[in-house]
C-alpha cells in the first residue's frame, strides 16, 4: 500500500475507525471493460458506426452509460454527429442486458477481490458497492458472480438518483449502512471516486489498475493506493496506514 499525494481526510478518521467500505464496481470490484465494449460495438454498427477498439472503449468508461455514448459517438466524428442517441443508448442497454441474461458476459473480478472482500467480511466491515452502473444490472452481476455474500448492499443509477461525482449516492450507502461519513472509507479507480468521496467527506482509497476515464489511475490525488482490494484488510488494521512507520 503507498501513501498518496495528500492524506488529512484518511488520517483524520484513521484506519481503525471504518466500519464501513464502499466500493466502485467498473474497473475497481471488476473488469467490465470487454462487456461494456461488445455491447457498444453492437449498438454502434446497428447505426452503420464504429467499430470502436477495446482500448479505446476502456478510455470511455466513467460517469455512466449516458457519458459513454456521448464519448463514443465523438470518437465516430462527424457520422456519430448525426446519430440517433437516444435509440444508441436503448440498443446498448439492450446488448448489454443480453449478454447477462445469456450468460455470455466475460466480466471477471480483479485478482485479489475476492480474498480481500471475505477478509472485510470475517472482521465485521460492512460492505456497499456505489456505481454509476444502473441498479438492477449492478445487483445481477454481483450475483451472478457470488460477491454478494459479503457486498450488503449496492447503491446503483436509477431515476432520481444522482450519479458520482455528486456525494449524494455515498452518503445514502453510508445512510443504509448506519455509518457517519467520517467512519466509512471509499475505494475506487478514478477522478470521479474521489471527487465524489471529497464531497461526502469520505476517505477515499484508490486502485492503480481501473480506467479512470483513460487516465493514469496512479495519478489521482486520493489518500493512498492499495494494489489490490486483498490489501485492504491490513490497511483497516492499521499496518498500513499512510504516514505510518
Amino acid at each position: 500500500m503507498n501513501a498518496g499525494p495528500s492524506a488529512p481526510g484518511y488520517r483524520a478518521a484513521g484506519a481503525a475507525a471504518v466500519r464501513a467500505v464502499l466500493f466502485d464496481l467498473d474497473g475497481t470490484l471488476l473488469d467490465t471493460a470487454a462487456d461494456i465494449a461488445a455491447a457498444l460495438n453492437a449498438a454502434l454498427a446497428e447505426q452503420r458506426l464504429g467499430p470502436l477498439a477495446p482500448a479505446e472503449v476502456r478510455a470511455l468508461i466513467g460517469r455512466g452509460v449516458p457519458t459513454l455514448i456521448e464519448r463514443a459517438l465523438a470518437r465516430c466524428g462527424a457520422a456519430g454527429a448525426r446519430a440517433d442517441r437516444a435509440r444508441l443508448q436503448q440498443r446498448y442497454d439492450a446488448h448489454y442486458e443480453r449478454l447477462h441474461e445469456d450468460n455470455g458476459f466475460a466480466a471477471r473480478p480483479f485478482p485479489g477481490v475476492v480474498q480481500g472482500l471475505s477478509a472485510l467480511g470475517a472482521l465485521g466491515v460492512r460492505l456497499a458497492v456505489v456505481t454509476n452502473k444502473p441498479q438492477r444490472l449492478a445487483v445481477e452481476l454481483l450475483a451472478k458472480l457470488e460477491l454478494t455474500r459479503w457486498i450488503r448492499l449496492v447503491v446503483g443509477a436509477q431515476d432520481g438518483r444522482e450519479r458520482k461525482p455528486h456525494p449524494q449516492p455515498l452518503l445514502l450507502a453510508c445512510a443504509r449502512l448506519q455509518v457517519l461519513p467520517a467512519q466509512a472509507l471509499m475505494v475506487g479507480d478514478s477522478q470521479v471516486d474521489v471527487l465524489a468521496a471529497r464531497a461526502a467527506r469520505i476517505a477515499v482509497v484508490c486502485v492503480p489498475y481501473g480506467y479512470n476515464e483513460g487516465a493514469d489511475p496512479r495519478t489521482l490525488a486520493c489518500d493512498a493506493f492499495v494494489d489490490s482490494i486483498a490489501a485492504l484488510p491490513a490497511l483497516l488494521a492499521g499496518r498500513s496506514r499512510p504516514g505510518a512507520p
